[in-house]
């Protein structure tokens, strides 16, 4: 068999478990669902970044168009990525972007956030912080009924 030549934009598709180590070992994590997604509770990494690849519209989703723009403010072609999205979707085409503009180093996360979900593991949710804030509240009612 002769060898395979590559395009360079070749997907890497992992799973969440790789994703997970990788993220652990230094990899930063590209989020590319929409702000409102993201404020529902996204991957608790380190090194995170929500670039929504779509928006939603009246007229239904379209590409971002400043997403490279976007991705190579806030990163090098040679950072080590994980791209995420909801279900995989979005960020297998995110991915295929950036490989094409020079992104080497980057992962597609396969099943998204909705895989990370089902394993368990650790998310970063907004009633996270209002728990506490409301457990703070509770005790101060508490201690002003004293």
């Amino acid at each position: 068999m002769g060898s395979i030549e590559s395009s360079g934009s070749e997907v890497v598709t992992i799973d969440v478990q790789a994703a997970k180590d990788l993220l652990k070992s230094g990899y930063g994590y590209v989020d590319v669902r929409t702000v409102e997604e993201y404020k529902k509770g996204h991957v608790d990494t380190g090194k995170i970044l929500n670039i929504p690849y779509l928006f939603n519209t009246p007229e239904g989703r379209v590409k971002n168009p400043q997403f490279l723009r976007e991705v190579s403010s806030a990163c090098n072609k040679e950072d080590l990525l994980v791209v995420g999205c909801q279900s995989g979707v979005r960020s297998l085409s995110a991915t295929a972007d950036l490989r094409t503009a020079g992104f080497k180093q980057v992962n597609n996360m396969g099943g998204g956030y909705r895989a990370w979900l089902e394993h368990h593991f650790p998310v970063t949710k907004p009633e996270d912080a209002g728990k506490k804030n409301q457990e703070v509240d509770q005790r101060k009612k508490a201690e002003d009924e004293l």
